[in-house]
């Protein structure tokens, strides 16, 4: 009976399956190339399957238009990209703190393939990276994207009111730069800060004592000094890249609650 509820209503499950599997296509862990392909399809087939019965109960005005809604189509699938995005440029923070902090010890050069990220970082990069994703999972992050990214999207926009919300991908793509750059500085602060004071007394001593070879003496030492300082403070960083994970959920919720229309707004409380 469902099943066939669905055939019969196969133009809405389509539509919500598209903003479904292009969000999953660009978020974090679902879009690396370790998760196979029919695994992501089937995980968005049964996420659809899940938020079909309540979009059909509160209604979702289709056109009867096949072109109109081939545009309908393609509106549901730019908002879903647009929130995976929001979430790719939260964890992208994590990656170029990792780069601040690898660069001033001098482990820039040395770049690895990252599976997950599916892009080269530094090994500093990729190891905040992996600590991030760790914290991801263990923190209930699968949860936040489908009660976060799916669940209170549908409930605050669709592609119909895309039109009348201009501000939408300006809102996402501002606030998600603006944060990633913030977020990164604020990761990278104390062991950048250290490092950058041990570069300065360095510069110091090579004055004091122009015959010394601080190039072979600077790189050991500014290495051993950001690899002490990043165990002691990692209980710290663990703490903070969980906080910056819930912030970039409750930052997407806060944006739906801003951008959604009237009609919907009551949904959200």
């Amino acid at each position: 009976m469902f099943l066939e509820n669905i055939a019969q209503n196969a133009n809405l499950f389509f539509l919500i399956l598209a903003r479904v599997f292009a969000m999953l296509a660009v978020t974090p862990l679902f879009s690396s190339e370790a998760l196979p392909d029919v695994t992501r399809i089937g995980l968005a087939f049964f996420t659809a399957v899940v938020v079909f019965p309540w979009m059909q109960s509160s209604g979702y005005p289709i056109p009867d238009n096949g072109l109109q809604y081939v545009g309908l189509l393609l509106g549901e699938a730019l908002l879903g990209l647009l929130q995976g995005f929001f979430l790719v440029l939260v964890y992208s923070a994590f990656q170029m703190s990792g780069t601040f902090i690898a660069q001033q010890m001098g482990f820039n050069a040395s770049e690895v393939y990252d599976p997950l990220a599916q892009i080269e970082l530094p090994v500093l990069g990729q190891l905040l990276n992996l600590s991030a994703m760790m914290i991801f999972i263990s923190g209930g992050g699968f949860q936040s994207v489908f009660l976060v990214n799916v669940w209170q999207s549908f409930k605050a926009l669709r592609a119909i009111d895309f039109v009348s919300q201009p501000g939408f991908v300006n809102q996402t793509l501002l606030t998600g730069l603006g944060e990633m750059f913030q977020r990164s500085f604020l990761l990278s602060l104390p062991i950048f800060g250290i490092l950058l004071l041990v570069t300065l007394a360095l510069g110091l001593i090579g004055k004091a004592a122009p015959q010394m070879n601080l190039m072979m003496m600077g790189f050991p030492i500014s290495i051993g000094v950001g690899f002490v300082v990043m165990l002691l403070a990692m209980p710290y960083l663990i703490q903070a890249f969980n906080a910056v994970i819930s912030n970039g959920f409750n930052s997407l919720e806060e944006l739906f609650k801003t951008i959604s229309p009237p009609n919907l707004r009551g949904a959200l409380q």
